[in-house]
């Protein structure tokens, strides 16, 4: 197939920050006197960042009259142990020296904040190897509008036909698709509650890193 270029969502894609935003989640909790739940709660959540983690911690919503300061105070948490327990997810720095190996540009478009992912990317070595970064504040939309990812592409000077756009939500493969560009669930992330990939309208479902190369056919 014809690439261009490489674009990943960030957490549960090429990142494991779900130890981190649940260990904000439950400080948070504990500060208002709950004690913390498991993991295994919050990481089905961990996509969706400040708002899947308030959800899995308080059951509260953006509708809901407490969430904003709830939102306001965990990512403070958040911030503060923002690279405590956070890794890249094993197999995905072979994947992206192989990307970079043939010379096609990476880059980065995720719902995260640029104030914390740029340093996140950073702290992982990751940022300066990035092409583009594209933050949730980056643009008016989140996806799934197509926004970020069509600024991405202008970013990269790159027609968003020629990009693979790779996640771990169906708000990723909806993005990509109304961008215009090929997109691919991974399905070693998060997934969300619905955890089912196949019918995200992915033009494929990838079980591991590895398989991005195959799909690419990189050799």
């Amino acid at each position: 197939m014809g690439c261009r270029a490489v674009l990943f969502d960030l957490d549960g894609t090429l990142v494991d920050s779900a130890p981190d935003l649940a260990g904000a989640a439950n400080a948070l909790r504990a500060l208002h006197g709950q004690p913390p739940l498991p993991l295994r709660a919050y990481r089905p959540l961990a996509g969706s960042g400040a708002r899947g983690m308030l959800a899995a911690g308080f059951g509260v919503t953006p509708a809901d009259a407490a969430y904003a300061a709830l939102r306001e105070a965990f990512l403070e948490l958040y911030r503060a142990r923002l690279l405590q327990a956070t890794t890249v997810f094993n197999a995905v720095p072979a994947m992206l020296a192989q990307i970079e190996g043939c010379g096609l540009p990476w880059g980065v478009v995720t719902n995260k904040a640029l104030d914390l992912a740029e340093p996140l990317l950073a702290g992982l070595t990751l940022r300066e190897r990035a092409a583009v970064v594209v933050g949730g504040n980056s643009t008016p939309h989140l996806k799934p509008h197509p926004a970020p990812l069509l600024h991405a592409a202008t970013a990269l000077g790159v027609d968003p036909a020629d990009c693979v756009y790779v996640g771990d939500d169906a708000r990723d493969m909806q993005a990509g698709r109304a961008a215009g560009m090929t997109v691919l669930a991974a399905a070693w992330g998060y997934l969300g509650l619905d955890a089912q990939p196949a019918q995200w309208g992915a033009h494929a479902v990838l079980e591991s890193p590895a398989d991005l190369l195959n799909w690419l056919e990189l050799p």
